[in-house]
C-alpha cells in the first residue's frame, strides 16, 4: 500500500512521533493507522530511557489556581516546539500544575534531594526504628538489622511526600507522576521533562495574628 502524506500528517498528529518514524510504522503495517499507533508506542516504550539524555529545550509554562488562595506554576519541557503545542502533551502540564498545587512537592525528583537532608531523614527513621525494635525486646544487634529493611520503606515514603515524581497521580493514584510521565514520553515519542516549578498559598510563611474574639470586641467598642 502507498504511504501518503496525508497519512503521514495524522498518524503525526495522533501521536507526536517525527515524520520519518510515523512514515516507517504505516509501511511495516500497511498503512493501518491504528496498528501504526500501537507499533509506535510500543517502540517509545522500550526507548524512554534512550531519550532522557536528549536536549529539551522548548516547552510550555502553565499556572493553576485553586479557590484563590492556592497557586503554582510548572514549567514542562519538549524537545520540538511541534510537540508543545500537542493538546495531550498541555494537559500533561496543566495536571502537573494541579499536582503541585494539591500534593505539595519540594522537588522534582530524588536527584534534586540534598544529600544532607537525606542523611538527616535517615537518621532520624533508624533512630525511631531501633527504639520500636528494643521496646519489643529485640537485642541490639537484630534491633539495627531489622531498623535497616524498615527505613528502606520509610525512606520511599518520605521521597513520595516531598518529590513529584515519586507521587501517586492525583487523577490515579494507582500510577505515579514519573510513571505517567514516562508513558506520555513513549506515546509522544520525544524527551519530556518536568523542569522546575513553586508554589504560593495565601498566608504561607507569615506570622498570623491569633486574638481573643471577646477581646476583639471589647478593642472596637472602646471598652
Amino acid at each position: 500500500m502507498k504511504i501518503t502524506a496525508s497519512m503521514v500528517k495524522e498518524l503525526r498528529e495522533k501521536t507526536g512521533a517525527g515524520m520519518m518514524d510515523c512514515k516507517k510504522a504505516l509501511s511495516s503495517v500497511d498503512g493501518d493507522i491504528e496498528k501504526a499507533i500501537e507499533l509506535l508506542r510500543e517502540k517509545g516504550l522500550a526507548g524512554a530511557a534512550k531519550k532522557a539524555d536528549r536536549i529539551a529545550a522548548e516547552g510550555i509554562v502553565e499556572c493553576y489556581i485553586h479557590g484563590g488562595r492556592i497557586g503554582s506554576m510548572v514549567e514542562v519541557n519538549s524537545e520540538t516546539d511541534f510537540v508543545a503545542k500537542n493538546e495531550e502533551f498541555q494537559q500533561f502540564v496543566k495536571d502537573i500544575a494541579m499536582q503541585v498545587a494539591a500534593s505539595q512537592p519540594l522537588y522534582v525528583s530524588r536527584e534534586e534531594v540534598p544529600a544532607e537532608e537525606v542523611e538527616k531523614e535517615k537518621e532520624i527513621l533508624t533512630a525511631q526504628a531501633i527504639e520500636e525494635n528494643k521496646a519489643k525486646g529485640m537485642d541490639e544487634e537484630k534491633s539495627k538489622m531489622i531498623a535497616e529493611k524498615k527505613v528502606v520503606g520509610r525512606m520511599n515514603k518520605f521521597y513520595e511526600r516531598i518529590c513529584l515524581l515519586d507521587q501517586p497521580f492525583i487523577k490515579d493514584p494507582d500510577m505515579t507522576v514519573e510513571t505517567l510521565l514516562k508513558n506520555l514520553i513513549a506515546k509522544i515519542g520525544e524527551n519530556i521533562k518536568i523542569r522546575r516549578f513553586v508554589r504560593f498559598e495565601v498566608g504561607e510563611g507569615l506570622e498570623k495574628r491569633e486574638e481573643n474574639f471577646a477581646e476583639e470586641v471589647s478593642k472596637q467598642m472602646g471598652l
